[in-house]
């Protein structure tokens, strides 16, 4: 049945039998974000999977979460030494973020409560986890060497345009919030433009390059997945979030490598357009613009400024060494 089902995920015929129709978004700075699959427009709680290239990866995630009324109820899962960054280290870990440590290190009591506090609280959960660990750089090749060396000595498949995944963080994620979650959003990201001529990938934008529109247009593909759907035990779900990404590897396979040059550049099936409404973003920018603005045009403010950074960032970093 998955390998019907791996093989139907390709078929374009059958994403347009089912309905699978992407949508084009132009955000406010040009950009074009395309989207495929079953996004919701209702918020749910959910656990969000995603490949990971680069910090905009960050950003997909709130324009996902944009368009389903749940921007703040975005939360991540960091690599622990991210906990030091200024200010925003604290800030992550107060909005439910979770710190983990990788391999050996990886705290699996620690982070089961901090999603036990925020389910408690009743806080709406829209997790972001990238299971890879890490970012997929075609300039590190070491990196990709070692993730596909261990996926050849686990007996899994190769892959190509992603790592191989973890599944520590992801299975205690779903297994500590099985019955308070509504779904999983299976999330693979593709960038224009990150290919050189020689057919060679190249290094994903970063958000300056984002920005500035040096990548004007982003392919997100979303498969929604019920719960009921994915193994409870740690080693077959292991082996069920591989399956996964190499659905996400085929994907971007036929992306970035289709022999037809028509093919690339885009997922199956066609697209219409649709613009992100400036009333879900403009508030938000009036607020802390004119916010930063009047701090900044004021001696006094300027100097308040400043010693928010300083002070914020020493209290933030005793506080999450104290309390992650």
């Amino acid at each position: 049945e998955w390998r019907h089902f791996k093989e139907c995920m390709f078929n374009t015929a059958n994403f347009q039998k089912q309905g699978v129709q992407p949508l084009v978004l132009a955000d406010q700075g040009g950009n074009a974000v395309i989207l495929y699959g079953d996004l919701p427009k209702n918020k749910e709680n959910v656990i969000y999977l995603s490949n990971h290239q680069c910090t905009v990866d960050w950003i997909i995630a709130d324009m996902l979460a944009i368009r389903q009324n749940a921007l703040g109820h975005v939360r991540y899962v960091l690599k622990d030494g991210l906990k030091w960054l200024p200010l925003y280290g604290w800030y992550f870990s107060q909005h439910g973020g979770v710190y983990v440590k990788r391999s050996a290190k990886f705290n699996e009591k620690e982070m089961r409560e901090k999603l036990r506090a925020q389910m408690k609280a009743e806080t709406p959960m829209y997790l972001v986890i990238f299971p890879e660990g890490t970012r997929y750089n075609p300039e590190i090749p070491k990196v990709i060497a070692d993730s596909q060396s261990f996926a050849e000595k686990e007996g899994l498949a190769i892959l190509k345009h992603v790592l191989t995944p973890r599944v520590k963080a992801t299975h205690v994620a779903i297994d500590t919030m099985k019955d308070y979650l509504d779904a999983v959003y299976d999330v693979t990201v593709a960038y224009e433009g990150t290919v050189d001529h020689k057919g060679q990938r190249k290094l994903a934008p970063s958000m300056t390059e984002f920005l500035c529109k040096e990548c004007p247009r982003v392919h997100i593909f979303i498969d929604r997945i019920e719960l009921k759907d994915i193994p409870e035990e740690q080693m077959y779900m292991r082996r069920w979030l591989h399956e996964r990404f190499e659905i996400k590897d085929k994907l971007l396979i036929e992306f970035y490598d289709a022999k037809d040059s028509k093919r690339r550049n885009k997922f199956p099936g066609k697209s219409v357009h649709s613009k992100l409404s400036l009333k879900k973003t403009l508030p938000s920018l009036l607020f802390l613009g004119g916010l930063t603005a009047s701090m900044l045009l004021t001696e006094s403010g300027r100097k308040l400024y400043v010693k928010t950074w300083i002070y914020g960032t020493l209290i933030g970093c005793l506080w999450v060494s104290i309390k992650p």
